[in-house]
């Protein structure tokens, strides 16, 4: 076998340190191969920020949420920023990519319309959904109210609109303020999509009206904020930042819906800033519902434990035409302080080994942009490696492999003492967008082929977001279910790596037919238009967990119409407790499980459940009764002097327990399993309180 001679150049800067870094090596490397002036960053700040010496020193602050904050600052002063007092981490902010007549039916959601067994029809009124998206017609009739005389979009923010002005208190993008000025913008910019045209279609599915076809929507009379955003975590975060006031503002309840995700925006534990953001925004009031990712048909993953051995894998390229197409992105996770080490090998088509790079090692932090030669071809790398990352102390290495020559293979060899190794294959952009996994595949005897769990990415890992999984709706035929049902075949499967159960639930997401944007330049296929003010609006099916999302976004607006007082955890565990079971779903267990989640949304369910005011109050006898602690895990109080015989009754309606409760007697719940129960007073049986056990 000949072994041909590799030249390994250091373009970049190769470093260890041992001291507590503020930024990773990713994020250097980053700062290096960008060719912007000014960067996009997000920090971690403590007590000792001050602002006003930021801004002093050239840096742009834009949003804070908690100790979580954005900023934009010149490249070249970069350093003097991570010098700064108060900040405990810094990191480039990363980017991010992206038959409604028989979702209805299939969420239950037309029984809502109708008031079945609920106080009233709720249709979303005085909610706004927030769709963080591209390729936004501001013009289209599904956004108008149901007589299509008024568009229901308060405002939009299109951040990369140059002319401007920003809103305020931010340098960036262009702000449109009502009917007039959003008519007038007609729509979004174009950006690294094009004219695109995939929020017209999410924001059609949480909301349109249909624009006078059959095409409606879920809460098709919510109102919307359209954030057309810079493909970054700052910006997003900004985005977020931004509805929040805008609803603050309106006094209304938001709900937020993003459909786009990334495998390299940070630790896909919830431990990213924007994941950190989105759980300090959810505390304060905000609901975030996301898509779960669609590589549930790629096994792009692999969960090695290591016993001082190596493994090696096939890694697969993404052959595809796309000018921004650069290579793999391979990233690797470990478990704190247990390092491990991975490399690269070059391999021709009769699987003889031709070239090696060194094993990069866990210890330290090392960022470099080489190549390997291999005869008259050259395979270039980069990598960026930390021993503890910034974020969660955990070993990482990201090796992103450009190989031009389909006559090399590329195989991953990794090697470690003893722990646990989560690695992905995700397709890399020079635009830093890729999010669809490539196979690893056991090329020879003895390697590893990837599989297609822990398939979820950021924000879908987050802890206090609704991540949604896809399926296919319902057929139905004279009122019967006649097919349909099952799960999408491209529907990324949980766990998080930090084993947390997610998705939560499920809703359609195949061939949703929705608008799109009738400025899009892309190329996508026109089943139905509606004529409006002399103009044809498109309208196409298209498939995704970016479809199931903003179903599910709908649904939580008609909760919140439902119980404006409804928090984020309380709209999780609602629609956990009624998530519905089928043939296609099987026996799901009370934990929830990595394909379904907790089941099929069941809008009509949630929207009863939610009706329960769920701050544990209810008139008894002209007093107000509170039921506390609520949540709890152990016991139940009553704040009567009164003593009531009471039942807890599950959702499903299973007496689990009885006992008294007032008159100073508490009920003890300790033996009770987690969810949402109700608190059933036995001589009042139509009074009930509902309580969270957790």
């Amino acid at each position: 076998m000949r072994i041909y001679f590799v030249a390994i150049a250091f373009v970049g800067s190769f470093s260890f340190s041992v001291a507590q870094t503020k930024m990773s090596s990713a994020s250097r490397q980053e700062v290096q191969l960008s060719s912007q002036n000014i960067v996009a960053l997000v920090a971690k700040v403590n007590e000792n920020f001050d602002a006003k010496e930021w801004e002093e020193s050239g840096v742009k602050i834009g949003s804070r949420i908690g100790n979580i904050i954005t900023l934009r600052a010149a490249k070249a002063s970069l350093s003097n920023v991570e010098d700064l007092a108060g900040i405990d981490y810094l990191e480039v902010a990363q980017k991010v990519s992206p038959n409604l007549k028989r979702v209805v039916p299939d969420l239950r959601a037309d029984s809502v319309y109708a008031g079945h067994g609920i106080d009233a029809g709720y249709t979303g009124k005085d909610v706004i959904i927030g769709v963080t998206d591209w390729g936004f017609d501001y013009t289209h009739p599904v956004y108008y109210d149901t007589a299509l005389q008024h568009t229901r979009i308060i405002a939009a923010w299109d951040q990369f609109k140059k002319s401007g002005p920003a809103p305020e208190g931010y340098s960036y993008g262009t702000e449109y303020n009502g009917e007039v000025e959003l008519l007038e913008a007609q729509s979004d910019t174009s950006n690294i999509y094009g004219n695109a045209y995939h929020g017209s279609h999410v924001a059609g599915i949480a909301g349109g009206s249909g624009g006078g076809t059959e095409h409606r929507g879920i809460a098709y009379e919510a109102e919307f904020l359209f954030v057309t955003f810079l493909v970054d975590e700052a910006a997003v975060i900004d985005a977020f930042s931004w509805m929040k006031e805008r609803a603050d503002a309106e006094g209304k309840r938001l709900v937020i819906n993003m459909s786009w995700g990334l495998y390299n925006l940070g630790p896909l534990d919830g431990t990213s800033l924007v994941s950190q953001a989105i759980d300090e925004l959810s505390a304060q009031g905000i609901i975030f519902v996301t898509s779960g990712g669609n590589n549930g048909d790629s096994p792009f993953h692999i969960k090695q434990t290591f016993a001082a051995d190596t493994m090696r894998t096939h890694v697969d390229f993404w052959r595809g035409a796309n000018p921004n197409r650069y290579g793999q992105t391979i990233s690797a996770w470990g478990i704190e302080e247990v390092p491990f080490s991975a490399g690269i090998e070059i391999f021709d088509a009769t699987k003889n080994k031709l070239a090696e790079s060194p094993m990069y090692a866990t210890e330290g932090s090392i960022n470099l942009d080489t190549f390997m030669t291999v005869g008259v071809d050259t395979v270039f790398y980069k990598v960026a490696l930390d021993g503890s990352h910034p974020l969660n102390s955990k070993p990482t290495i990201r090796l992103r492999v450009r190989n031009e020559n389909n006559a090399l293979h590329v195989v991953l060899k990794a090697y470690a003492e003893a722990g646990t190794v989560h690695l992905y294959n995700v397709t890399d952009l020079t635009t830093d967008v890729g999010n669809w996994g490539m196979p690893f595949t056991a090329w020879k005897t003895g390697w590893l082929a990837g599989d297609n769990m822990y398939s979820l990415g950021e924000p879908a890992s987050t802890r206090s977001v609704i991540t949604v999984a896809a399926h296919q709706s319902e057929v139905r035929r004279n009122g019967a279910v006649i097919g349909g049902g099952t799960i999408a075949n491209f529907s990324s499967f949980g766990p998080t790596i930090d084993e947390r159960i997610k998705p939560d639930v499920s809703a359609p997401g195949v061939s949703v037919m929705s608008s799109v944007s009738s400025f899009t330049d892309a190329n996508v296929t026109v089943d139905e238009t509606v004529g409006f003010e002399g103009k044809m609006y498109p309208f196409s099916r298209l498939s995704g967990t970016s479809m199931s999302s903003p179903a599910t976004a709908g649904v939580v607006a008609l909760m919140l119409e439902a119980n404006p007082n409804l928090w984020y955890n309380e709209a999780i565990e609602i629609l956990h407790a009624t998530a519905r079971e089928d043939l296609r779903t099987g026996d799901v267990p009370e934990t929830g499980n990595t394909q379904w989640g907790w089941g099929k949304v069941n809008a009509l369910a949630a929207v009863q459940l939610a009706e329960y005011k769920f701050v544990g109050v209810r008139v008894l006898e002209n007093e107000d009764i509170l039921v506390y602690p609520n949540p709890t895990s152990h016991v139940l109080s009553l704040n009567s002097a009164k003593t009531y015989q009471v039942e807890l009754v599950s959702y499903d309606g299973r007496v689990v327990l009885s006992g008294y409760l007032g008159g100073g007697q508490q009920l003890n719940i300790a033996d009770a399993t987690s969810g949402i129960y109700l608190v059933r007073f036995i001589d009042r049986p139509y009074e009930s309180i509902v309580i969270i056990v957790q």
